[in-house]
């Protein structure tokens, strides 16, 4: 899913109006700036074609947009474009005179309600929210997953679900790990009545637990689990290994730390295995990053672990999947690795 990412904003421009307004936001943002070819000057570039097709292009490789100008030029623009809230960038339109900073695309998730409230108080403009959750003064599933980074299975149809009965005055509990309590505490959760106890639910119309574990326990009202990616997994493997065999054992270690799959946040191996394909397909089908370490790296915490002379032999460090795991972690391994066929894996959480 989307999130705003500072080095990743592209801002359009058509006017020399819009041009001065951009220079004022360029001050504080890191910020890539395109107009026309008449109209640029130092920090910016022109438009790789026309305005359309390098808004266009823009809408799939930078994560949010700024375009200063009129909204119905940016609607017409990107409305063939337009996908869903998991993978549209945020797309904020501004007044030339600065006056409105309106959230267009992706409020929630993409982060264009936080980019627009932001580039208001740069500007000394009014944020332009219009999302049902905001200018109701309540929290949205989509957002605390985000503030979480976290995931949910069948997540367009609970945000869907959850918003609309928060917006609807019903009843939403929120129940958290303790272990992730500090986190919650961090995020947007008006609205939500807090849950501290399964065995004794106040009055609800549904359930939101926040928690890594693979199984909950039944209860009486409608459950949504929101799954924060903490779990990290190094993973060392022999060449060629197939990718069944590194999902399945995968999948066995995390079963038996009693971890739901979507807790994964990423995979970490040593440099020589970049190129390994079932761990670049295991990274690609789970969505997680894949981290890489050089063998220096790994060898400052392999003391921590039992050495194989093989793996010393070959990759130039006794240990793999511990100091990958520790590295990603911070040293917050959980449970045994494990050994067989020819990989090991082990895990860690990382807060």
């Amino acid at each position: 899913m989307n999130t705003v990412k500072p080095d990743a904003i592209a801002l359009f421009c058509l006017t020399p109006g819009g041009v001065q307004l951009a220079k004022r936001l360029q001050t504080a943002l890191p910020v890539r700036c395109f107009t026309s070819e008449k109209l640029v000057t130092d920090g910016f570039s022109p438009f790789d074609g026309n305005f359309a097709d390098a808004l266009r292009d823009a809408f799939c490789r930078y994560s949010t947009l700024v375009f200063i100008g009129a909204t119905g030029i940016a609607v017409r623009v990107l409305a063939p474009l337009v996908n869903d809230k998991l993978h549209d960038p945020a797309v904020i339109v501004i007044d030339e005179h600065g006056q409105h900073a309106i959230s267009l695309l992706s409020g929630h998730l993409g982060g264009a309600n936080a980019m627009a409230v932001y580039l208001a108080g740069l500007l000394g403009a009014d944020p332009v929210i219009t999302t049902a959750t905001d200018v109701n003064g309540l929290a949205a599933l989509d957002v605390l997953a985000r503030q979480l980074d976290a995931r949910m299975e069948h997540f367009r149809a609970a945000v869907k679900r959850i918003n609309q009965m928060l917006v609807s005055g019903q009843r939403i509990g929120l129940w958290c790990d303790e272990n992730l309590r500090d986190d919650a505490a961090r995020c947007d959760t008006r609205g939500f009545i807090p849950v501290d106890d399964f065995t004794a639910l106040p009055p609800l119309d549904a359930l939101v637990c926040i928690s890594m574990r693979a199984e909950l326990p039944a209860l009486p009202v409608p459950v949504y689990k929101l799954v924060p990616r903490r779990v990290v997994a190094g993973i060392g493997c022999r060449r060629d290994t197939p990718y069944a065999v590194v999902s399945s054992l995968l999948d066995r270690q995390l079963r038996a730390q009693q971890f739901d799959p979507l807790a994964l946040r990423a995979i970490g191996s040593i440099s020589l295995k970049q190129d390994e394909k079932a761990l670049l397909q295991l990274a690609e089908n789970l969505n997680v990053a894949f981290e890489i370490f050089s063998a220096d790296a790994l060898r400052q915490h392999e003391h921590h672990f039992p050495a194989s002379a093989f793996v010393r032999q070959t990759a130039g460090v006794g240990s793999v999947s511990g100091p990958a795991a520790w590295l990603m972690s911070q040293g917050q391994l959980v449970g045994d690795t494990l050994r067989e066929q020819g990989v090991t894996i082990t895990l860690g959480v990382s807060h």
